[in-house]
């Protein structure tokens, strides 16, 4: 645990958002500390253990993952607010997964998949894994549909398996794919998108669970700032990041309810 203040972008941290992506946080960072909040880090972090963020007493704010937020981090974290992105598959807060194929697959639905291999990224992933299942649920028959399935520990890791041929099918984050497309295209390049999953709230900015209501309301009133501000139009444009949205945690139950749903259809785990 670390006894100083951590903040983290690191869930879109492709190489060539950095820069723009650390704009974000100083402008955010000068005017929490301008709101009171003392505890700000002076730099994001970038490279440790997304785990061991999300679970630091000492988090002010940190993007995560919606599954994780509704299973394993209930009780480590609390909501502050849901970017909205403008890239295609968003809608206001809510995002979804494109399931995704070889561009030479022959496959024009999920059913086709059968028997083949599915690649993810994390077996707690929301964007990767649950969103695939509740895809592959109701056309699965029972609770086995694929022969293997590989966990890659990345999207960009499951596009290469894809492309590759070393699985079949992935279930890839709009927001990843859009900002692939922006400036790793070649990233997509013999990609074709099967289909898309149900839309579900985006993923969260979260904060640690102890932080007090007053603190959260300046940290949202900052976001807005930031939002608001001109000068970062830029910025924000690199990102796409339009606003922010003022979430309830109920608002992702639609996240526990995918995987209620695939049980019920006899397809509790992907397989």
């Amino acid at each position: 645990m670390s006894a100083a203040p951590v903040a983290s972008f690191a869930m879109y941290d492709l190489p060539p958002l950095r820069p723009a992506i650390d704009r974000f946080w100083a402008a955010l960072r000068d005017r929490m500390r301008a709101r009171g909040i003392a505890s700000v880090p002076d730099t994001l972090a970038h490279d440790r253990p997304l785990e061991a963020i999300w679970h630091d007493p000492a988090l002010i704010l940190a993007q995560t993952c919606g599954l994780p937020f509704m299973t394993t981090l209930r009780d480590t974290v609390r909501l502050v607010a849901t970017p909205c992105y403008d890239l295609p598959g968003c809608d206001g807060a809510d995002y979804c997964s494109f399931i995704i194929v070889r561009s030479d697959h022959p496959a024009r639905r999920v059913a086709d998949l059968r028997g083949g291999i599915a690649a993810i990224n994390g077996w707690n992933s929301q964007s990767g894994m649950n969103a695939l299942r509740a895809v592959v649920a109701p056309v699965a028959g029972g609770p086995s549909f694929f022969r293997r399935v590989l966990v890659t520990g990345a999207h960009r890791d499951s596009l290469r398996a894809v492309r590759t041929g070393a699985a079949d099918i992935a279930a890839i984050d709009c927001v990843t794919h859009g900002l692939l497309a922006d400036h790793a295209p070649g990233e997509l390049a013999g990609i074709r998108v099967l289909c898309r999953s149900p839309a579900t709230p985006g993923l969260p900015l979260v904060t640690a669970a102890a932080t007090q209501d007053e603190v959260v309301q300046r940290i949202i009133a900052a976001l807005e700032t930031v939002m608001d501000d001109p000068s970062l139009a830029s910025v924000r444009a690199i990102l796409h990041i339009k606003g922010i949205a003022r979430l309830t945690a109920a608002d992702y139950a639609p996240i526990r309810t995918m995987g209620e749903a695939a049980a019920a259809w006899g397809y509790p785990a992907l397989g």
